[in-house]
């Protein structure tokens, strides 16, 4: 389930995208079936390792088909990219700059290694959503490596703008997760056994595997109103 629309971003068969903070690859994977070149990084060896091997694994089972297409897993600092500048055609950041202290220096990083006239697309949670759920529960973010602010979308544009980054526009995501994360907060973040948790938690995996229609129609109909994520698009200007 991606974060971020890719026809969107404009990726095309042939760009080179970097993946900022892959995690276990959701977005850097789902980039690789669309014929681009993935580099996926993140600062975790448990991700670059476990991305590497599904990578390896799509290869073998001949889910990625395009002619000279390269993958890459890397292990880095968001602050200290391993790349020249201008490296990549597309970037995309997915719920990452909220773990960082130093966010313009990782955004003036991201900016660095795209080209000239490459887009990006950086995601975070939504400000609204958010703020209920560090109300209802400080183990939700007081925990190492977790959330350390909120976002309002004109304060991300504005510090994206400052590393000479330009929007071009935003929507929302996952309007049914938001509820399902406050349940948890009211419950306790681990309490995965609760009833309502492990029931809902169900459903969100149905929604996943089968996209149904009622499900997606609520999606819809959700993101706009509470949905977790805010998705910003940018374009590096060509000078």
């Amino acid at each position: 389930m991606l974060t971020a629309d890719y026809d969107l971003l404009g990726l095309a068969s042939g760009d080179k995208i970097l993946d900022l903070g892959c995690g276990f690859g959701r977005h850097a994977f789902e980039a690789a079936r669309r014929g681009a070149n993935v580099v996926a990084l993140d600062a975790g060896r448990d991700e670059v390792e476990g991305v590497a091997a599904t990578f390896a694994a799509m290869v073998e089972a001949g889910e990625l088909t395009s002619p000279g297409l390269h993958t890459a897993a890397v292990q880095g600092d968001a602050l200290h990219l391993p790349f020249p500048d201008g490296t990549f055609d597309r970037v995309i950041c997915s719920e990452v700059l909220e773990h960082i202290p130093d966010d313009v220096a990782a955004m003036r990083e991201l900016a660095r290694v795209l080209r000239g006239g490459g887009t990006m697309a950086i995601t975070v949670p939504r400000f609204g959503p958010e703020v209920v759920n560090w109300a209802l529960s400080d183990a939700y973010h007081n925990v190492p490596g977790g959330h350390i602010r909120i976002y309002r979308r004109s304060v991300l544009e504005a510090r994206l703008g400052s590393v000479g980054m330009r929007v071009t526009g935003h929507h929302y995501a996952h309007g049914l997760h938001s509820p399902y994360w406050w349940l948890k907060c009211l419950v306790g973040t681990k309490n995965d056994k609760n009833f309502f948790v492990r029931n809902y938690h169900r459903l969100l995996v149905w929604d996943i595997m089968k996209a149904p229609r009622t499900t997606r129609y609520m999606e819809r109909v959700l993101a706009p109103l509470i949905g977790k994520s805010v998705i910003v698009y940018l374009v590096k200007p060509d000078r």
